[in-house]
């Protein structure tokens, strides 16, 4: 991955003296305004993916020179993410290790760090560190060195340093939702630094669906948009559910645009069947906390075709009252 110019001038002055960087990177304005306008997004795919918020925070400043390089602040790329080859989304070219390379362009920072997320799941090199706790960022940072994501042969130390200079290891114990600073708030208690998400989006839910049959393990199947699904059951995962059904798990990542590490929760809803790619005499205004493959998920259209329909780059996350069609 590209480490920016400015990422470069920051590693270089952990070189000098220590008397001249005696406060650490956290007080730094630079620094701290980066990582509490990311943090809750970290913590956020840090739930849905298991990766250490801090890998991701750490990754983000680094290869973003804290949300200053160019391909930051043109093409919102935090992660230094060159297209390849499966790659359909906005692009931007700019010269790299060579000439006139192509970088994913994202319409917003969050689509770049959810896709940071995908892209870490999705690549068989780096599926061993998934078997790390989530707490173990060292473990994640020589890791990602080990799996070839960067060149710098010091970009698991670099990390690490602006993981303990900053203390982003405290992020990889919080809960869903957004983080509050206690620290500043003396009158809030120690014990309480966070608060519970407030944003359900839209889920499906069997009394929004036609029942079908029962299937093998006790399974209840259901019908939505003419495509088959049922509701996952605490301690479920891709590969207990596929067992049951007599398919293969990776058809279930694929019918429901899942990761590969993607945790599956109770009573999420979970095709059997691939999802059509359109849905007769439907409209949706997207509303507050809603994204677009929970969109596609309720409704029974595959995601790529529910972009394609509306006229939007793969990944892009349109505001609320935007009126999605499903059907030309």
């Amino acid at each position: 991955m590209r480490i920016s110019v400015v990422a470069v001038i920051i590693f270089l002055l952990w070189q000098f003296p220590l008397s001249l960087i005696s406060q650490p990177a956290a007080r730094n304005q630079a620094y701290t305004g980066y990582i509490e306008k990311y943090r809750d997004i970290a913590i956020k795919k840090m739930h849905e993916y298991k990766i250490p918020a801090s890998i991701t925070l750490a990754q983000g400043l680094l290869e973003s020179g804290i949300g200053n390089s160019e391909l930051a602040v043109n093409a919102n790329n935090h992660f230094g993410i060159k297209c390849h080859k499966e790659w359909t989304g906005m692009t931007y070219t700019m010269d790299d290790d060579a000439k006139d390379e192509c970088f994913r362009k994202y319409a917003s920072a969050e689509e770049s760090f959810n896709d940071h997320s995908l892209f870490l799941t999705s690549r068989p090199r780096y599926a061993g560190l998934f078997s790390l706790d989530i707490r173990d960022y060292k473990g994640w940072a020589h890791g990602l060195k080990s799996a070839g994501y960067a060149t710098n042969p010091r970009y698991a130390e670099i990390l690490i340093r602006i993981i303990e200079e900053n203390e982003l290891y405290l992020y990889d114990s919080s809960p869903a939702g957004p983080y509050r600073a206690d620290k500043d708030k003396k009158e809030k208690k120690e014990n309480q630094p966070f608060l519970p998400a407030h944003s359900p989006g839209i889920q499906l839910n069997p009394s929004k669906v036609k029942f079908d049959e029962i299937a093998e393990g006790n399974r209840a199947v259901y019908l939505n948009n003419g495509v088959k699904l049922t509701f996952a059951r605490a301690g479920d995962d891709v590969h207990t559910i596929a067992k049951d059904f007599g398919i293969h798990s990776f058809q279930l990542l694929r019918y429901n645009e899942l990761g590969k590490h993607e945790i599956i929760q109770d009573g999420q809803a979970i095709y059997i069947t691939p999802k059509k790619r359109k849905v007769s005499g439907q409209k949706h205004i997207m509303a507050e906390g809603e994204n677009m493959r929970d969109i596609s998920q309720f409704y029974g259209i595959r995601l790529q075709s529910l972009y394609k329909l509306n006229g939007m780059q793969a990944g892009h996350e349109p505001e609320a009252g935007t009126v999605l069609k499903f059907s030309k």
